[in-house]
């Protein structure tokens, strides 16, 4: 039995919404935290804590670092750390709002509200655009091995690195591509979620092969549509037993490795990034035992 905690190998659910915090100055988020272990399960709110904190806590953690920012011709890869990240998850929104609420009040007054996004599941577990997110996630074991820490003791093993980003999507100018433009982009057709032998090497597919990397970089997406009602398009979200793979395939979409970035940036860009750890569970609730 795993102690990461159940939200990150579970589906999506129907409904999510990401909340953001930010640590206040001069505060001891020692009771705030141990509030918060109280009343997340890991389950219907995944949690993660940022290196501010654990930098203000005097508890670094082997793996932990600040999210890479890029910036490239016609685009950037923003670095946007925030001190906590909550995703509530739920079936309906009234819910995970009153979720919401009452946690920012169980975290203070160490931590201040920072931003909130509402994310929904999409047919089937689809993007915006149609196209199938995480076909490619291990499943099973091979998902523990991806996503847990392993063999580094009490309070850590069982953990996971999470690395966000909310992504906005210009759906008209996707949709203004032909289909075979709009495969080429994915490096699969939309109708059967099929991979294309022939997609060119900025194919998202091409790009963040997981197998291809040495070694291979694996990850646990569990990624959601999300929705403002001006803007939309993907929150992405990928679990790790550390940083490194999703490190990996991020060089590779921004061209860092050969000159070739991602057909993603066509239509698509990231307007945040950061980067967590995820602490385990232990009785049904978390386990702070490493940093408290």
């Amino acid at each position: 039995m795993t102690a990461l905690q159940p939200g990150v190998l579970a589906p999506v659910p129907a409904v999510a919404r990401y909340l953001t915090f930010s640590l206040l100055p001069r505060a001891n988020p020692r009771r705030s935290l141990a509030a918060l272990a109280a009343a997340a399960d890991g389950d219907g709110c995944v949690v993660g804590i940022g290196d501010s904190v654990l930098r203000m806590l005097d508890r670094p953690l082997a793996g932990m670092r600040a999210f890479p920012s890029y910036s490239a011709a016609g685009f950037e890869v923003p670095a946007t750390p925030a001190a906590l990240w909550c995703w509530l998850r739920w079936r309906d929104r009234g819910t995970l709002l009153n979720r919401g609420r009452a946690l920012a009040h169980a975290l203070a007054p160490a931590f201040a509200p920072a931003g909130a996004i509402d994310a929904f599941r999409h047919g089937r577990g689809l993007d915006l655009t149609g196209y199938e997110d995480g076909t490619e996630n291990p499943r099973g074991r091979k998902a523990v091995a991806a996503a847990a820490v392993d063999g580094m003791g009490a309070g850590f093993d069982g953990s996971s690195f999470v690395a966000v980003q909310q992504w906005v999507h210009d759906l008209d100018r996707f949709e203004a591509m032909s289909t075979r433009e709009q495969d080429h982009t994915f490096g699969r057709r939309r109708r059967d979620n099929v991979e294309l032998d022939h997609a060119p090497a900025s194919a998202h597919v091409k790009r963040t092969a997981q197998e291809s990397f040495q070694p291979e970089a694996f990850v646990v997406r569990r990624s959601m549509p999300w929705s403002d009602g001006a803007r939309a398009g993907l929150v992405f979200v990928a679990f790790g037993r550390s940083l490194d793979a999703f490190e990996a395939q991020l060089r590779r979409m921004v061209g860092a490795e050969d000159g070739i970035t991602d057909a993603l940036f066509n239509f698509t860009r990231p307007v945040t990034g950061a980067c967590f750890w995820c602490p385990p569970v232990k009785r049904g609730r978390l386990d702070l035992s490493r940093i408290l």
